[in-house]
């Protein structure tokens, strides 16, 4: 889907700057083409400067997704969620990072998880990267706890696993 996505703007690399950013955020359009987190507006001028194009280029490319059925379908429904990856420093969270080699791979969360928890270590929260929406997506685990080394290379052993890494 996010290739589908991408060359309806293949034409524009700007403008493709601008819907990577809106799905990377999960920021919404809504119907008169602003650009929102909820019921937030967000400036197109800060989303501008954010990947350094101009702002008629946000503009252009919130007229085009409102006036393409699909595109209006999944940018008027898409949303972000508070995510503790980022705070996981300040928190004393662990995040465990999975890159599989195929993502679309079936039971690639279960059997981290499940590993997890025969080790008896809670999960905080879960975050799947959608293989459609992004080029190389990953797995993050938060956790209360650190992870043990071993673990870290029994994970790293697992067929479907190209790389693990632990913040």
């Amino acid at each position: 889907m996010f290739d589908e996505i991408m060359q309806k703007f293949e034409g524009s690399p700007s403008q493709q700057a601008v819907i990577r950013l809106l799905l990377e955020r999960g920021f919404s359009v809504n119907d008169d083409g602003r650009v929102v987190s909820g019921g937030i507006e967000i400036p197109n001028t800060g989303i501008a400067r954010e990947i350094d194009v101009d702002r008629r280029v946000v503009d252009s490319t919130t007229t085009a997704i409102l006036e393409d059925e699909e595109l209006r379908r999944i940018f008027q429904n898409i949303s972000s969620f508070p995510s503790l990856m980022d705070l996981a420093p300040v928190l004393d969270l662990s995040v465990l990072t999975i890159e599989p080699n195929d993502a679309e791979q079936p039971g690639i969360v279960a059997e981290v998880t499940s590993r997890l928890a025969e080790r008896g270590i809670s999960i905080r929260q879960t975050i799947s990267e959608d293989p459609e929406f992004t080029d190389e997506p990953k797995l993050y685990v938060v956790t209360d706890d650190p992870l043990p080394g071993d673990l870290l290379n029994e994970l790293s052993a697992l067929e479907f696993v190209r790389r693990v890494s632990i913040a």
